[in-house]
């Protein structure tokens, strides 16, 4: 049964609550009761409750406190607030400490039974995502192959692989020794999607390509394999301590594997065999080799085996600037995000250097290419701009050495960057200033963060996230601030009311203009009058 606990300073309210819902047959024990909110956190402090019904004004501690300090000991705390209709501005307060309902009085005990109902599903739905989280990770831990496949799938997406993330694979299963070298294999199914099967021939190749794989290298090595299905029709293998023994094993079975699937499916599948590597982060790059010298072996017949020197290393550069590093590169760019510009411009250049020394022509028609592939995409905004671009290409070719060819490359993606930021930076402050403006002359009016953002047509999540990093504060902070300087302002006047003053900075009630204005001031409104 779940446990409740009802605060209010209304001993009536807590005997109608107590007295007319059903708890049981709702699935709560009978609820715990406390007339003030203090008592209610000493309580909640010496034992744990699902649910907390509050009213939202009480003396000393208000429900809004006591919500705020209750979810700090307890996260998953379903709270329903109490509220009378003068009282309905608290309401978003509650919310944001994280309030998941409320019901206004006087109390209708079947609202009130209903608001129950969906708390003991959502509890109920959480305690059975826990269970089944604590299931999955006893599951994952007795399935070696399963966690292999997943670490094969982490490498070739690139999630990086800390130390700290290697020691928590190594817990689930022991990795092998990587310095002592690996080789990678790729298979594909050739015309998988344009083979002419349905569904359940597609689904029934698909196992059986994973399970042929696997039964035809076991044993190729002394290391277990780590095997993954990427797709349907693509499976990846590591191969760890690859003797010359133990690669001709590998070279054996691969024709095998190939006739057994020609012989039980008609199909034909692709092998690219990777080249030696001895470290974690090299398996992404030989992917992507064995993918490029697959795509271009295919071009000439389906159903071979390719090996790591069928490709042209330059031709394989070439092609990674054009399909990876270029538009890569101009997305970041266009982004603005400077320090992940930086850390894959050196991640280019490191490819564009690495593994057999770049000659300097090779290196200039590279800068020539990547130059060209900038200018042509990137939208500059004016004629300095156009100079400057006329300028590198005259450095380019000025250049006499491998490294002045990188610099001018990294001094021509820096001054891109610095122009953009600047112009973007002051397009943001000016809407941001605007909107700023708009909500300070309309101060009476309540606007939601989604019309303000339709009316400068801007999606709302941007809007906020954009208000908040050039102003420093949530577009709600700001209006509440906004409101109390301008009430602070009016206050000085002795010829208007309190209750005129909220008014006319577009708060509704008293009771929450007091509330507001002593939260951000320190004291009352009247407090204030009466000092100044």
């Amino acid at each position: 049964m779940l446990k409740v606990l009802i605060v209010d300073d209304e001993p009536s309210n807590i005997q109608g609550l107590v007295r007319y819902v059903d708890w049981r047959g709702l699935g709560y024990d009978k609820p715990a009761t406390m007339e003030s909110a203090e008592e209610a956190l000493e309580a909640m402090r010496a034992s744990a409750f699902d649910v907390l019904i509050s009213d939202v004004s009480m003396p000393g501690m208000n429900g809004i406190e006591l919500v705020a300090e209750a979810k700090k000991l307890h996260p998953h705390l379903q709270v329903l607030m109490i509220s009378g209709y003068n009282e309905f501005e608290f309401v978003q307060d509650a919310i944001h400490v994280g309030a998941q309902a409320y019901v206004l009085k006087p109390l209708k005990m079947d609202e009130v039974s209903g608001r129950l109902a969906g708390f003991r599903e959502t509890l109920e739905k959480m305690r059975s995502l826990v269970e089944q989280t604590s299931e999955l990770e006893k599951k994952v831990s007795e399935s070696l192959k399963l966690v292999r496949e997943r670490f094969v799938n982490d490498l070739i997406a690139e999630i990086p692989q800390t130390d700290e993330m290697l020691a928590s694979w190594n817990g689930l299963m022991a990795l092998p020794d990587v310095a002592r070298g690996f080789q990678l294999v790729v298979f594909g199914l050739d015309h998988f999607l344009s083979s002419g099967k349905d569904a359940k021939d597609r689904i029934l190749l698909a196992s059986g390509f994973k399970q042929m794989v696997e039964v035809g290298l076991s044993g190729a090595s002394t290391e277990p394999m780590f095997l993954a299905q990427l797709t349907p029709d693509e499976i990846a293998v590591l191969l760890f301590e690859q003797t010359p023994e133990s690669r001709a094993r590998t070279e054996k079975r691969l024709p095998f594997v190939q006739s057994m699937l020609l012989e039980q499916y008609g199909a034909t599948a692709t092998v690219g065999c990777g080249r030696a590597g001895s470290r974690w982060e090299d398996v992404p790059l030989h992917y992507k080799e064995i993918k490029f010298m697959m795509a271009k072996a295919r071009l000439v017949a389906d159903g071979q085996i390719v090996r790591h020197d069928y490709a042209d290393r330059s031709e394989f550069r070439d092609f990674r600037l054009r399909e990876e590093f270029m538009p890569t590169i101009l997305k970041l760019m266009e982004s603005g995000d400077s320090a992940k510009v930086g850390a894959y411009m050196n991640r280019i250049l490191d490819a564009l250097l690495a593994q057999e020394p770049a000659s300097f022509s090779y290196v200039q028609a590279f800068g020539m290419s990547f130059l060209s592939e900038l200018i042509r995409n990137l939208k500059w905004k004016n004629d300095a701009d156009g100079e400057m671009n006329i300028l590198m290409w005259r450095r380019m070719l000025d250049c006499g050495s491998t490294g002045q060819i990188i610099l001018l490359l990294v001094d021509y993606v820096e001054r891109y960057m610095t122009v953009e930021k600047k112009e973007r930076q002051n397009q943001q402050h000016n809407l941001v200033r605007r909107i700023a403006d708009f909500i300070e002359e309309r101060l009476q009016e309540n606007w939601t963060v989604k019309q303000l953002a339709e009316a400068f047509s801007l999606n709302a999540s941007y809007l906020s996230v954009l208000f908040k990093r050039e102003m420093g504060k949530t577009i709600s902070e700001f209006v509440q601030e906004t409101r109390i300087a301008r009430a602070r302002e009016l206050l000085k006047d002795p010829g208007i009311k309190v209750y005129e003053v909220a008014d006319r900075v577009g708060i509704q009630t008293s009771a929450y203009f007091t509330y507001l204005f002593k939260k951000l001031v320190g004291c009352t409104p009247q407090e204030y009058r009466d000092y100044h």
